[in-house]
C-alpha cells in the first residue's frame, strides 16, 4: 500500500510498497479516504520527531472499514467511520472516570502508533464513530479538531449574551468561532493575522467589524474599543504565545474566563504586573486538552464531544468544509508539509486525499 513514513527528524519518505497492517482481535482495518495535516505534524516531522520512528503519522482521518477482528461486532464491517486518535489505557484514574482525554498512559494514532497518512490503518474498534450518510469523508477528517473546539467551549460557562473573543484564527480558532455561532452566541470577536483567516471567518458568518488583524496594533486596545470599554466575558487563547495570553488577561472583565487551548510554541512567562491582574480581577483560567469520546457502546456517548459534532454535521448546523484552503493527493503530501513549514502560502486547513 501507499504510505508516508517518518524515518527520522526531517526525513519523511513516500512508498507504495508498505505492507497492509495486520489487525488484532479487537481492531478493524480502515481504508483511509481523507486525512488532515495538523499544525502539530509540522514540528513532529521537522523539529522534534515522533515518540518512535519509523512511524506513519497523521491523526486526523476518516475512511471505511474493510476488515474486522475476531472480537469486533460485525456491524462495523463496511461502515463509514471517523476515528478518535487517542487510545486510552482504560486503567488510570482518569480512565476510570471515563475522562479518556486525560489518560496518563495513552497511545495515539499518528504520533505513537501508525496513523492516517497511508492507505490502510489498524484501529481499535472502540475508537470508531459511525458516519451518517449526510457526513462526507472530508468533513469527518476534521472531526478531531472540531471536537477539540467543542471541548474547549464546554469547559467554559457561556451564555448567549456574553461577549467572547477568540485569539488565533488557525483551524482550532476557526472552529471555536463556528461552534460559538452554532451555540447562538451573539457577540463573537476574532483576532487573526492573515488575510485568508479573515476570509474564512467571514465566510462562516462572522461580522467584518468583529475581526481584527493583530498586525494593526494592540489587540487589547481594539477589544476594549469594540466593546465600548467593557471588555470580554470569555477569551479563548488558540495561539500558544506569551502575547496572546497577556492580551486575554488584559482584556477580560473582572471575574472573566480565559480558556487556554493553543499548544505553547515557547515558554509562557508572565510579567509581574500581568500576573497580578489575574489576582486583582479574580480571573478564571481553564485549560482544555483534546476532546471527549466515550465510544459507541457507552450509553452516555450521545453527550460526548464527538457525537455532538456528528449530530451538528448531520443536521447541517455547521459547515467545516469552509476552512479547507488546500487539498493534496497522497503522493504530494510532502508539498503540503513544506508549504505549512515554510509558510509559502497562506492557509487554514490542509487536507490529504488517498
Amino acid at each position: 500500500m501507499r504510505a508516508w513514513i517518518l524515518k527520522d527528524i526531517g526525513k519523511i519518505e513516500y512508498t507504495s510498497d508498505e505492507p497492509v497492517p495486520d489487525t488484532q482481535a479487537d481492531e478493524v482495518l480502515v481504508r483511509v479516504k481523507a486525512a488532515g495535516i495538523c499544525g502539530s505534524d509540522i514540528p513532529r516531522v521537522y523539529e522534534t520527531g515522533a515518540h518512535r520512528m519509523p512511524l506513519i503519522i497523521g491523526h486526523e482521518f476518516s475512511g471505511i472499514v474493510e476488515r474486522i477482528g475476531s472480537n469486533v461486532d460485525e456491524k462495523w464491517d463496511k461502515k463509514r467511520v471517523g476515528i478518535f486518535p487517542l487510545i486510552p489505557c482504560r486503567k488510570c484514574p482518569s480512565c476510570m472516570k471515563k475522562q479518556y482525554e486525560m489518560c496518563r498512559q495513552y497511545g495515539y494514532l499518528g504520533s505513537r502508533t501508525n496513523g492516517g497518512f497511508e492507505d490502510y490503518v489498524a484501529v481499535p474498534a472502540k475508537n470508531l464513530i459511525e458516519l451518517p450518510d449526510e457526513v462526507g469523508y472530508e468533513q469527518a477528517a476534521m472531526l478531531e479538531p472540531m471536537s477539540v473546539a467543542v471541548h474547549a467551549i464546554r469547559r467554559c460557562d457561556i451564555n448567549k449574551d456574553m461577549t467572547v473573543v477568540v485569539s488565533g484564527m488557525g483551524t482550532i480558532g476557526q472552529f471555536v468561532v463556528m461552534f460559538l455561532r452554532e451555540h447562538g452566541i451573539k457577540n463573537v470577536f476574532a483576532l487573526g493575522n492573515k488575510l485568508i483567516q479573515k476570509k474564512v471567518a467571514l465566510s462562516m458568518g462572522l461580522d467584518e467589524n468583529n475581526y481584527y488583524d493583530i498586525k494593526n496594533g494592540k489587540a487589547e486596545d481594539w477589544i476594549l474599543s469594540a466593546t465600548s470599554g467593557r471588555g470580554a466575558d470569555v477569551y479563548f487563547e488558540c495561539v500558544g504565545k506569551n502575547e496572546a495570553v497577556t492580551t486575554g488577561i488584559e482584556c477580560v472583565i473582572p471575574g472573566g474566563q480565559i480558556c487556554l487551548i493553543g499548544n505553547p510554541a515557547t515558554d509562557i512567562c508572565l510579567e509581574k504586573n500581568t500576573y497580578q491582574q489575574i489576582l486583582r480581577k479574580q480571573l478564571i483560567l481553564r485549560g482544555a486538552w483534546n476532546s471527549s469520546f466515550l465510544g459507541d457502546s457507552d450509553l452516555q456517548s450521545r453527550n460526548d464531544d464527538w457525537n455532538y459534532v456528528v449530530r451538528c454535521l448531520k443536521e447541517r448546523r455547521i459547515f467545516p468544509e469552509k476552512v479547507i484552503t488546500h487539498r493534496y493527493e497522497v503522493e504530494k503530501l510532502e508539498e503540503g508539509l513544506k508549504m505549512m513549514r515554510d509558510k509559502t502560502e497562506e492557509y487554514v486547513k490542509v487536507l490529504n486525499y488517498l
